[in-house]
């Protein structure tokens, strides 16, 4: 999907407008999108193949001003990749061609993005940034663990157990937003045992996500070159956001889930991101599409702050 810019009198600067599907210098693009439409191996049923595509009409209603900072994006270029042919791949076999394809953009871009389907596709994008697992972070948003059981097969449920097994240090992850009544005491023993850093919705509300972020920020900046951070989209709250079939209530608010993204993309170490776990087929009236490019934008300005 290629969109172009409107410059006319009455023009709607949208962050579609700023994207292009054309080749470029490398370099020329300081930002990088890929779609990955990975929807089998789910814990539910879903049609997460659909959200790449959401994604990007979504943004056609995004402006590139943001009002409240007086922060204008249109000065910057985003090269769409298009997506990767992952729809009737299990997590297993789709990837090497996610890690394939997403290991060019973290090559050449200062940040690139993983627009999924389900979180199946984390542990591919983790490993694109660094295939040695050796120097990346792994920072989670998410109400889940995603530390069920490998033993039947890769899923979205287990993409940060496949992880560590991979031989990703437990304390190169930081986990953000973890629900109650929505893990089990296993994946908790599992998590603390492998050194995980733990913070639940409670520590979040305490002493407020923007200081747990931080916290985790600084954390994995002391011991981790690249950082990648996975915005699993279930972590807000399920009214809020319908078209996330894991999310609960209780959860983070739309806003809160907004700056917590703004922040994160300010960090100079964070160098890849995906976004997961929307089915567009559950929501209602475009609320979650609409989420998605808001996330896209903070990234954005986040990033325009460093």
């Amino acid at each position: 999907m290629s969109f172009q810019k409107n410059t006319g009198p009455n023009a709607w600067p949208s962050i579609a407008g700023l994207m292009s599907e054309e080749l470029m210098t490398d370099g020329a693009a300081k930002i990088g999108i890929l779609g990955a439409p990975m929807t089998k191996g789910c814990v539910t049923p879903s049609d997460y193949h659909l959200a790449p595509e959401k994604f990007r009409a979504s943004l056609k209603r995004i402006s590139t001003y943001d009002l409240e900072t007086a922060t204008d994006l249109a000065d910057l270029t985003i090269k769409d990749y298009g997506d990767c042919d992952v729809s009737t791949l299990s997590p297993k076999d789709g990837f090497s061609p996610i890690k394939s394809a997403f290991s060019k953009l973290t090559q050449t871009h200062d940040l690139s993005a993983l627009i999924g389907g389900h979180n199946g596709i984390t542990r591919a994008g983790v490993h694109a940034l660094d295939p040695s697992l050796e120097k990346v972070g792994l920072l989670t948003l998410d109400a889940h663990f995603d530390l069920r059981s490998t033993e039947n097969g890769l899923m979205n449920g287990n993409p940060v157990t496949a992880l560590l097994e991979d031989g990703l240090p437990g304390h190169h992850i930081a986990q953000i937003g973890l629900a109650p009544f929505a893990n089990t005491a296993q994946m908790h023993r599992t998590a603390l045992h492998a050194g995980i850093h733990v913070y639940a919705l409670s520590d979040c509300a305490t002493h407020g996500t923007g200081k747990i972020i931080e916290a985790a920020l600084k954390t994995l900046n002391r011991t981790c070159e690249t950082i990648y951070v996975d915005f699993d989209i279930d972590v807000i709250d399920r009214a809020q956001s319908p078209g996330a079939p894991g999310g609960r209530n209780g959860g983070f608010s739309a806003a809160e889930f907004w700056r917590a993204t703004r922040q994160i993309g300010a960090h100079p170490k964070v160098r890849a991101v995906d976004l997961t776990e929307f089915d567009p087929a559950l929501d209602v009236s475009d609320i979650t599409a609409l989420i998605s490019g808001r996330w896209f934008a903070e990234l954005l300005v986040g990033y325009k702050s460093r």
